[in-house]
């Protein structure tokens, strides 16, 4: 055990790898990371530590914390892609050309009954942001909102739009039509 007398020896770089690897892995399980994805969130981590070597005191804790931001990122960019996968799926949805006149009101009526689940405050985003075109800024100020604020507001109100889409199985029927179900993005 180093102490302060007799400091532990430094590692090289490969040592310090093999050393680290298997609590490496551990994290990237715990944390559900694919294995196709793994890799990429790794070597993200990795080359921040090269580009940190001579800076860092303690590079264990150091990649190890890294990797747990990275891999937290991960996850918040994958559920931002699925919300803007459903908001431009409502806004191509919703958009004049694209449905026969029967075929639209019934997604309208459905739309409005999902609408009608969620809070009041993200009924109003919502409707204000895709069925009255408002933009960010102007819901922000019609509702009372800081424009910084707004953006992340909307994205959980539609995190919230795409569990009932999911829950009405909207999900499965596009997933059933050759698009990827947002249910199962993440999980490979």
């Amino acid at each position: 055990m180093p102490t302060l007398e007799s400091p532990e020896p430094e590692l090289t770089f490969d040592e310090f790898l093999k050393k680290v690897e298997p609590k490496l892995k551990r994290l990237l399980s715990l944390y559900h990371i694919p294995t196709d994805d793994a890799e990429d969130v790794l070597q993200q981590s990795m080359l921040a530590l090269v580009y940190q070597w001579d800076r860092v005191r303690d590079p264990e804790c150091w990649v190890l914390g890294t990797l747990k931001r990275n891999c937290l990122m991960y996850w918040r960019t994958n559920r931002r892609r699925i919300y803007s996968a459903v908001d431009s799926t409502i806004l191509e949805l919703l958009s004049e050309p694209v449905a026969p006149s029967q075929e639209r009101t019934d997604f309208l009526f459905d739309l409005e009954n999902l609408l009608g689940r969620l809070p009041g405050r993200c009924r109003e985003i919502l409707r204000l942001r895709f069925h009255f075109g408002y933009e960010p800024p102007e819901v922000a100020r019609r509702l009372g909102y800081q424009v910084s604020s707004i953006g992340k507001i909307t994205n959980r109100c539609l995190a919230a739009l795409s569990r009932e889409l999911l829950a009405a199985g909207l999900g499965r029927e596009t997933a059933a039509e050759g698009e990827p179900d947002p249910a199962q993005a993440g999980h490979r």
